[in-house]
């Protein structure tokens, strides 16, 4: 394998093609690696739920949900990676994995690629094309309407990531989505939308029947093992988006011959690092420049291909330490964009 000399800062930034070619070797892929990922995170989701109506104490049933909806968020990821065809190397099995991890998270699996592989990966941080968690500019906040200037100010608090994605991602975008949303009509959109809910349906009637089976309250059981599953991981999910493309050195472009000239893979991703290895529990998803990079490489090589680019690419690529005084910081600071002077600014 060729040798690479990391580049200093004021050196040009090498044409995508190279830096894909450095993580080539980080880009070889399994199936039977993959099925495992799936199998074992399938049987965490189904050992939480249990729980949820076993428990006799509500703080334990309560844990067991949240549980249950941060492994919806690992097999989220693990579809997530089928989407790219990054999964395994058979292409015509990943379509089939990846909507079999989709479905705990209620999402269609052709909308989501859509969405996410044709316009925020082609298209990352352009305002007008790039929907996700775009920044209004001043102007822009200032035309609104009331109720629309409120919710812009409640995604923005750092307090509501998770309902920033349930309303504007899934609801609007991922879920049944009208012509508005998606002027695009295509059979597969309807019918990966009605897989979706049908898992669902049969998710609330798997619960239903098993709290009769275990003599709990329905109602219970639909909240510790539904809705806190699924609140959690919209939560989970809204926060990572986020936080991967949030950051005050983070730049967003209104103008497509700037944007393509900033070659923007590199610098409109963070890596958000944790202390314990907290980012494996995430399958590695944080570690998102390299996947912006090359989504070709799997999930369980993403740690070896991100330390690649940054000790070839020093102080090229955004690297922060999550900490609570750091989200609050970012947040309190990230509210609109100044695309002219390319910066964030506050209300």
């Amino acid at each position: 394998m060729t040798t690479h000399l990391s580049l200093s800062i004021d050196q040009p930034l090498p044409h995508r093609k190279v830096l894909r070619e450095w993580l080539l070797p980080f880009s070889h892929r399994s199936i039977a690696r993959a099925v495992a990922l799936l199998t074992i995170d399938y049987v965490l989701l189904m050992a939480a739920l249990t729980s949820t109506v076993l428990l006799q104490q509500l703080w334990a049933k309560l844990l067991a949900g949240m549980a249950a909806g941060f492994v919806i968020g690992r097999l989220f990821i693990i579809g997530h990676d089928a989407c790219h065809q990054s999964l395994t190397p058979n292409r015509k099995l990943n379509p089939w994995l990846g909507r079999l991890a989709f479905l705990p998270s209620i999402t269609p699996y052709s909308l989501w690629e859509v969405g996410h592989n044709v316009v925020h990966h082609g298209y990352t941080n352009l305002k007008n094309v790039d929907f996700v968690w775009a920044p209004l500019s001043k102007e822009e906040y200032a035309a609104l309407g009331r109720f629309k200037r409120l919710m812009y100010r409640i995604y923005r608090s750092g307090w509501a990531p998770g309902l920033y994605y349930l309303i504007e991602m899934w609801w609007k975008r991922m879920f049944f989505p009208n012509k508005a949303q998606m002027p695009t009509r295509r059979p597969i959109f309807f019918q990966d939308s009605l897989l979706a809910a049908a898992f669902g349906v049969a998710w609330i009637g798997t619960m239903v029947w098993a709290a009769y089976a275990a003599d709990q309250s329905v109602l219970l059981t639909l909240l510790f093992g539904v809705v806190v599953p699924f609140l959690f991981w919209v939560s989970m999910i809204g926060f990572v988006v986020y936080v991967h493309h949030t950051h005050t050195q983070v730049v967003w472009h209104d103008d497509k011959l700037a944007w393509a000239k900033a070659q923007p893979f590199v610098s409109t991703t963070v890596h958000l690092t944790f202390p314990l290895k907290m980012g494996a529990l995430m399958h590695n998803i944080m570690e998102h420049t390299a996947h912006h990079v090359d989504m070709g490489v799997p999930l369980y090589h993403l740690k070896q291909a991100q330390a690649k680019l940054e000790a070839m690419l020093p102080k090229r690529i955004v690297i922060q330490p999550f900490s609570l005084a750091w989200y609050a910081r970012t947040a309190k600071s990230c509210k609109l964009y100044d695309f002219k002077q390319q910066r964030w600014t506050k209300f």
